[in-house]
């Protein structure tokens, strides 16, 4: 179904600094790159909250019918410590400290890195390019560049000449900084004489004898600088011009800015309509630090093997979590907001639960219509989850109104009121049903299910302390027993 037709969204685009209507390349297609991460050590939170964002911008966007192309790439090779042009490659780093081979380490994290994405429910991308894989085309890209006059090689080393392509093109645009500034707060540092300019930035470096990683170029042996990587794999997969380009704010100066110059720079044309950015994550109103100690990996959230945390959370808690915060907005990540949004989950979780079993009436009492359109506009401006989810919830409102009697709906309305329900929470946000995949659910309840029997014997009996006792002691289990004029029903907290 192309509900795209009939949806039009509005995107923030970095850019421009505004919102602006999605108007994609080819009528019916997107084509999506998000940086994806440099396998040198397990992935962290800040990341997936990253991805997260994007893996929602990607389920809505084929929700609404596009056929998108998601392209997110894993950099193993090139990626020098503190981003910088100089130095130790991170990967390399890790193998020498570890006694390791570095396409060991690659292995090694990118199986972490998709074991925690999966856990977390994510959908694969449609392409997975590694830079490693793609040597081939970052060569053909540096020799394009270089024939077009904007690099320069020194030493068996390529760098980006930023102050030739600033003559004719603007340098900064994306992050909103001046040449002339950069000038002006950059200092010398030592190992960078081999460049004419301290802002220019590596396209090849030449290897030390001592890397490991190095493969065979025109002019030396040595590895692609980072940000050449992904203008090489985003364009082939893409093509010249597409339509988004996402990553955390953290990537937009340098990475984003020396990308948009590189293919300025080889193809005369800016690359990307529409670059989206994630904000920052951070624990317990900090920034997340490992030299403070100010952080917690996603293996330890779930876990609850962790000292920030009172508890472990589902993944689906964390996920929802997530999604209660724009993208753009910096999340911060505490023990109590994690605490609300578990209650939040599995009140979302039980009115779906509640929903399969409500009857339809002759009449509606409630325009279904019009609370299915809030939910289209809340992610048709920008992506809004917050919206969007604070409307789902006046959705669980109907549920437990319908199941009161308080208020009816036609089969046709529940039917749509279901369809949106579980579109939205499944399929746009990406939550799995607590009820569907929690190992041992079903012995779970008919464990309760006999205790709620015994309770009822008690009362019955008026025995209301062991009626009590049974109430009490599954409240501080986590499972809520609540009565109602149908009989006893009961929620995990």
């Amino acid at each position: 179904m192309q509900l795209f037709k009939e949806n039009q969204i509005k995107i923030y685009n970095s850019l421009t600094g505004q919102k602006e209507i999605f108007k994609p390349i080819n009528d019916s297609h997107v084509g999506m790159y998000v940086c994806g991460p440099t396998v040198y050590s397990n992935v962290h939170l800040g990341n997936v909250r990253t991805f997260m964002s994007f893996d929602m911008v990607f389920r809505y966007l084929k929700h609404l019918g596009y056929k998108v192309r998601y392209v997110r790439n894993i950099t193993d090779a090139g990626h020098l410590e503190n981003d910088a042009d100089a130095g130790e490659d991170k990967i390399t780093k890790k193998a020498r400290l570890e006694q390791i081979e570095p396409m060991e380490v690659v292995q090694r994290y990118t199986v972490d890195f998709h074991n925690i994405l999966n856990t977390f429910n994510f959908l694969p991308p449609s392409i997975e390019p590694t830079a490693t894989g793609h040597i081939i085309e970052q060569i053909e890209l540096i020799n394009t560049i270089i024939n077009n006059g904007f690099a320069y090689e020194v030493n068996g080393s390529v760098y980006f000449d930023v102050h030739k392509f600033d003559e004719t093109n603007e340098y900064g645009k994306l992050s909103k900084r001046k040449l002339e500034d950069l000038i002006h707060n950059t200092r010398e540092l030592d190992g960078q004489s081999d460049k004419k300019n301290p802002q220019d930035f590596a396209l090849w470096k030449k290897a030390e004898p001592q890397h490991i990683m190095r493969w065979p170029s025109p002019w030396s042996d040595g590895f692609p600088g980072w940000h050449l990587e992904c203008t090489a794999m985003s364009t082939k997969y893409l093509g010249e011009q597409f339509d988004i380009h996402g990553g955390g704010m953290d990537l937009k100066f340098p990475h984003h800015e020396c990308e948009i110059a590189q293919n300025e720079a080889a193809k005369g044309k800016s690359p990307v309509n529409y670059w989206m950015h994630a904000n920052m994550l951070e624990l317990n109103g900090q920034r997340m630090s490992k030299t403070t100690g100010n952080t917690i990996n996603p293996g330890e959230l779930l876990s609850g093997d962790n000292d920030k945390m009172s508890k472990a959370y589902a993944p689906g808690v964390i996920r929802f979590f997530m999604a209660q915060s724009s993208y753009r907005s910096v999340l911060d990540l505490t023990d109590d907001g994690l605490l609300a949004s578990e209650k939040g989950f599995n009140r979302l979780m039980d009115a779906i639960h509640v929903l399969d079993s409500l009857k339809a009436s002759k009449t509606s009492s409630i325009d279904i219509n019009a609370w299915k359109q809030s939910c289209y506009n809340a992610m048709n401006d920008d992506f809004n989850s917050p919206i969007l989810i604070a409307n789902l919830f006046e959705g669980v409102k109907y549920i437990n109104q319908i199941k009161e009697g308080t208020e009816t709906l036609n089969t046709e309305d529940l039917s749509l009121l279901k369809q949106t329900i579980n579109a939205f929470v499944f399929d746009v946000l990406g939550l799995e049903n607590a009820t569907k995949t929690e190992a041992g659910t079903d012995k779970l309840s008919s464990a309760v299910d006999i205790l709620i029997k015994l309770r009822q014997d008690a009362r019955a009996n008026k025995d209301f302390a062991l009626s009590d006792k049974i109430r009490d002691e599954l409240a501080e289990a986590g499972i809520q027993l609540k009565d109602g004029k149908d009989g006893t029903t009961f929620s995990l907290s």
